[in-house]
């Protein structure tokens, strides 16, 4: 049995945005950010502070006092070195994930408007948010460049008519 959405089936939750977000967003192209949000810089910075801190403690305290252990302070410098390399390095690793453009959700598509890229007889593609989506359009042949609308889904087809 084939998992279908329809609007019928699909709660329809009301998108909070600005009018401009909204048309770049069905425009197909989402501004992605130059640099990550502040939030996460200084997450990043106090997290490292409060390892390197953490880290001086163990080293300093911890060992010579419960393990009777003594490291000499140059290796002290080193473990905080490769400690600040390492959190620099994990930084930059997940400040790309702000750059990754959001995946389309099968909730956001049914309603949407699209264009026939391949004509529809009555399968084909089309381009809905900016995504080329193989579709169907029950008794109707359209061609290239021709406005549908999103009805419904099957699987990973699009189910569109004649936009109106």
């Amino acid at each position: 049995m084939m998992f279908r959405l329809t609007r019928d089936t699909v709660p329809t939750v009301p998108f909070c945005a600005e009018k401009d977000d909204i048309a770049r967003i069905k425009g197909g192209g989402v501004d992605m950010k130059s640099r990550p949000p502040l939030w996460y810089t200084l997450q990043a910075v106090l997290s490292w502070v409060l390892e390197e801190i953490l880290l001086a403690a163990f080293i300093l305290w911890l060992l010579p006092h419960f393990f009777n252990i003594n490291l000499p302070l140059w290796g002290l410098a080193i473990m905080l070195i490769a400690l600040a390399v390492y959190s620099g390095v994990m930084y930059r690793i997940g400040r790309q994930t702000f750059y990754i453009r959001p995946k389309v959700a099968a909730e956001n598509i049914i309603g949407s408007e699209g264009t026939v890229t391949k004509p529809l007889t009555p399968e084909g593609y089309v381009k809905v948010q900016g995504v080329l989506w193989k579709a169907r359009c029950n008794g109707l042949e359209m061609g290239v460049g021709d406005e549908v609308e999103v009805v419904g889904m099957e699987g990973l087809k699009l189910i569109v008519r004649p936009k109106r």
